[in-house]
């Protein structure tokens, strides 16, 4: 207990400690939301990293489809890595960082309202951001607090209040520049932990070759191939196609989070841009891959803790029951390794969600004239209040961790993916086509949590992780539809718009070769 105290108080004070030293960074709305968009390629990759993978990931989707999938789970970490951020940085990083630039947009709300010249869909953004925002906070609180449960032998609800306290104390100090440092020391503290906990859990196990043995004895118990043995170390898995739903939700979803995009707004420049791709792609397969290879191992640990009363598995233990076995100063380091990654994902949330009421919907709608002071004091309120909301909910919620982060990711990344991705490379794109796209992606989440909990028995809804899914792919064939049946923006507008890709910009021989 003492070393896992010690490993606790110093990750403490170094995050309050961050926290006032970022302050300096944090006397305007620029700097405050977007660190002055000066920050460099191994801060925005981290940030982007640590945002990424949390508790959620690490604690409740590891333990889940590590369970349901065996080492096919591997997979999801491996498309989070190569989609999530490889290629979401290629595409989606360079033509924000100067599209949002150009017209002065500092949340993805703020882009919508500015790039389709209506403000409503600014407003509209914003109020779902707000929303949906929640229960994935909600998500990350309720994972953390279970790992310290297992840790310190403490209430899980008292863990989430502590949590709580200490992401508002540095986010209300020092804004995006704190999380920004201190998601570069919690990311170094996650390549560590994740290695060093891989280790121990395979070595209890005998070693890799006899983990994967153990393994294949276990035959499946999903229906599509029910009985078949060795189906948990197979290729792809006992159940492909729902693997690749939990594929496409936890990576191509990144492409249209609010507080995953917002983090290229802020990217110093292209040398920044281009490293940071890199960075960003191998934490992501480190981390990532690491959660899901050591969470397919979960059925080796089956115990009766992992059981409710009625026999149902408990995916949300599976994990902490897998980390309790091993000694003390390692669940030290893993305690520290969850709780970096869950505070720099919190920290990210609660940014995003007060900068996205406080800009995009209280200024200029509530309050017609808003100086910067009052936006810094009005942000700091709604972070308290995010942070109170997503406690209600973790306190008691109603869905497992990975549950809650699906109908969060399903609703934000289903309504935005699609308007914001076509936004930056395509003209064409019509103010119908991103209402089409809100309703197309609120509307499935909301209906398909609403069937779900309705239990009918006529009525089979699909998972929350499916749904958010189809909900993305949906958008993405939507827009461009309603776009070619439904009137254009004015070509000035856009043209204007536009623009800032056409400037010319002087570049020296050493960087570029011209003929």
């Amino acid at each position: 207990m003492v070393i896992k105290l010690i490993f606790l108080i110093c990750f403490f004070a170094v995050m309050i400690f961050v926290g006032f030293y970022a302050r300096k960074h944090a006397t305007n709305v620029g700097d405050f939301v977007l660190g002055g968009r000066k920050v460099g390629p191994w801060l925005t990759a981290f940030a982007y990293g640590t945002s990424y993978f949390s508790a959620v990931v690490f604690v409740g989707y590891a333990g889940m489809f590590g369970w349901k999938y065996g080492t096919s789970a591997t997979w999801i970490g491996l498309g989070n890595a190569f989609i999530g951020s490889l290629l979401a940085w290629v595409v989606l990083g360079r033509r924000t960082r100067v599209m949002t630039n150009h017209i002065k947009s500092a949340t993805m709300p703020d882009f919508f309202g500015t790039r389709y010249g209506c403000k409503i869909l600014k407003i509209v953004a914003s109020v779902i951001v707000f929303v949906f925002l929640v229960p994935y906070t909600a998500s990350v609180y309720n994972g953390l607090s279970r790992l310290f449960s297992m840790a310190f032998d403490i209430p899980f609800k008292y863990c989430i209040l502590a949590m709580a306290v200490l992401t508002g104390v540095y986010v209300l100090l020092g804004g995006y520049m704190a999380t920004a440092i201190n998601d570069f020391i919690q990311g170094i503290i996650m390549i560590g932990g994740i290695i060093a906990v891989i280790y121990s859990v395979l070595h209890g196990q005998g070693g890799f070759m006899e983990a994967i043995q153990k393994l294949a004895k276990f035959e499946s118990d999903i229906p599509v191939t029910m009985g078949q043995p060795g189906a948990f170390t197979s290729f792809f898995g006992p159940d492909p196609v729902n693997l690749l739903g939990v594929i496409i939700l936890t990576s191509l979803g990144t492409w249209g989070l609010p507080q995953m995009v917002h983090k290229f707004y802020t990217i110093k420049n292209e040398k920044s841009i281009k490293a940071g791709t890199i960075i960003s792609t191998v934490f992501a397969i480190v981390i990532a891959g690491g959660s899901y290879f050591l969470g397919s191992f979960g059925r080796l640990f089956d115990n009766a803790t992992i059981y409710n009363s009625e026999g149902a598995v408990v995916f949300d233990s599976i994990i902490p029951y897998m980390l309790s076995k091993m000694p003390d100063i390692l669940i030290g380091i893993v305690v520290v390794l969850v709780l970096s990654a869950s505070m720099s994902t919190l920290s990210s949330l609660v940014l995003t969600s007060s900068s996205t009421l406080t800009l995009d919907f209280i200024k200029d709608t509530i309050i017609k004239k808003m100086s910067d002071k009052s936006q810094l004091f009005v942000m700091r309120i709604l972070i308290v209040l995010f942070i109170a909301l997503s406690v209600i909910i973790a306190w008691d919620p109603p869905f497992f961790i990975a549950q809650l982060m699906s109908i969060s990711w399903g609703a934000l990344a289903g309504a935005f993916l699609a308007p914001f991705l076509y936004g930056l490379y395509w003209k064409g794109v019509t103010k119908a086509a991103v209402w089409a796209s809100f309703i197309t992606g609120v509307g499935n989440t909301v209906i398909n949590l609403i069937l779900t909990r309705m239990k009918n028995p006529f009525i089979t809804p699909m998972s929350p992780i499916n749904a958010g899914a189809v909900a993305m792919i949906a958008g993405l064939v939507v827009v461009p539809v309603v776009s070619l049946l439904t009137p254009k923006m004015k070509k000035e507008a856009v043209n204007e718009i536009f623009s800032c890709f056409e400037e010319t910009v002087t570049v020296h021989k050493k960087k570029s070769i011209q003929e």
